[in-house]
């Protein structure tokens, strides 16, 4: 491509990021635009555990996590997928390791040194990085798609430049620059949006003062959920998940929030079913339920015939009477079903991420707007979702190389 190209990425991370990695091997003039003071916040944030890259399953499989959009997100990861990822990231000298779980994480399971010689080699290729640039639409008519106005330290500016790639995150953690602010100016340029929503997120159910206060921040462990919505959709894992002071969040109960979010979003509360006790049938539990106990309490004797105790005692005296309680049959059935009513989805930007934005139905193959040509999306604007486990990471990178090759053979 023509070196004096120039284009613009508004947004530094993960998406944009690749965005703009692959632009600068083409020896554009690549100039990234981000609001914070540094890049890679949320990358650094989701790695303070350990940062997840993607996954190692099977590619089908993999798709198969994004769910209704999984047609629209293939052409994205057959293009840049999982392999390709570790690839990348070991061309980085990092190097990467598959978990217990499938999940590919750094050697040394840390975000900042990947990050670091990340930004290294982009800046050697050239990146020109504009902070506490943010982002306020485009100039006003009739002006280019691709001249973008910007608040700074030193007041607003203007740009211009040959294309644009916006990757500027969903509507969660907006206090490390993904805020959703964006989206009345898509809208305003005829560009199909489906609304911002909660993915990835914890819900509430409202537990009873007792519980709240002594068991909030509490994991329950070795158990497994299950969830039937009215459409017949099916969710049923083993795991473990949080106890909140307002309800539940954690690895297990974002595998299901999609599904859990859209049935209340309909009827107003969503069910799901909590099995204490995965690793024992039905039958071992009521046998050892109706088991003599003697002298002793109901719960000296589930501590000693189940080892029920601690939170899972006590999730069973929020749902059960004192009644059932002592009644075995009843008893031993809650055991193997917990119905946890969970009534809403937490807010927003309490969110792992977010679902909805620009609809692919209003992008080309190559992620350009139809509405406004020259103009790129990337990330997770893009209307889709997926679980925790590698899968986000993933694919907002895959959707970064996809929309910069689409520039350059736009651009060319």
């Amino acid at each position: 491509m023509n070196k004096d190209k120039s284009v613009a990425i508004v947004g530094g991370g993960p998406a944009g990021l690749m965005a703009a990695e692959v632009l600068s091997r083409e020896r554009a003039q690549v100039h990234l635009y981000d609001a914070m003071p540094s890049v890679g916040r949320k990358f650094l944030l989701a790695g303070r555990g350990g940062l997840n890259l993607t996954h190692s399953e099977p590619l089908d499989r993999f798709i198969e996590r994004f769910g209704e959009r999984r047609a629209q997100v293939e052409p994205l990861l057959r293009r840049f997928g999982p392999d390709a990822l570790r690839e990348w990231a070991h061309g980085l000298g990092i190097e990467t390791f598959v978990g217990t779980s499938g999940r590919v994480f750094p050697k040394d399971m840390k975000a900042a040194p990947l990050l670091r010689a990340w930004l290294h080699r982009l800046r050697q290729a050239g990146v020109q990085f504009h902070m506490r640039h943010r982002w306020g639409g485009w100039a006003d008519a009739p002006a280019s798609a691709t001249t973008l106005r910007f608040a700074t330290p030193g007041g607003d500016v203007e740009v211009s430049h040959d294309a644009v790639v916006l990757a500027l995150g969903g509507a969660s953690w907006a206090r490390l620059g993904s805020d959703g602010a964006w989206v009345p100016w898509l809208a305003a340029r005829g560009i199909d949006l489906a609304p911002l929503i909660p993915a990835n997120c914890g819900f509430d159910l409202g537990w009873t003062s007792y519980f709240a206060e002594r068991f909030a921040g509490m994991p329950f462990k070795s158990i497994a959920i299950s969830f039937v919505d009215t459409r017949g959709r099916r969710f049923a894992r083993k795991g473990e998940f949080v106890a909140t002071a307002t309800g539940i969040e954690g690895s297990l109960v974002y595998a299901a929030s999609a599904l859990l979010r859209d049935e209340i979003a309909s009827h107003g509360s969503a069910t799901l079913m909590l099995d204490l006790l995965p690793d024992r049938t039905p039958e071992q539990v009521r046998a050892a339920v109706l088991h003599p106990r003697g002298s002793r309490t109901v719960a000296s004797h589930l501590k000693s015939r189940l080892g029920l105790d601690g939170i899972k005692m006590a999730v069973l005296h929020e749902v059960l009477a004192k009644d059932a309680m002592h009644s075995p049959e009843r008893l031993a059935e809650t055991i193997k079903a917990v119905p946890l009513r969970l009534v809403a989805a937490r807010p927003i930007d309490e969110a792992i991420s977010t679902a909805g934005g620009v609809r692919f139905e209003a992008l080309d193959d190559k992620l350009m707007s139809l509405a406004l040509p020259g103009v790129f999306v990337a990330g997770e604007m893009l209307d889709w979702e997926a679980p925790t486990g590698g899968y986000l990471l993933t694919a907002c990178m895959a959707s970064g190389v996809v929309a910069a090759e689409g520039m350059l053979r736009t651009l060319d």
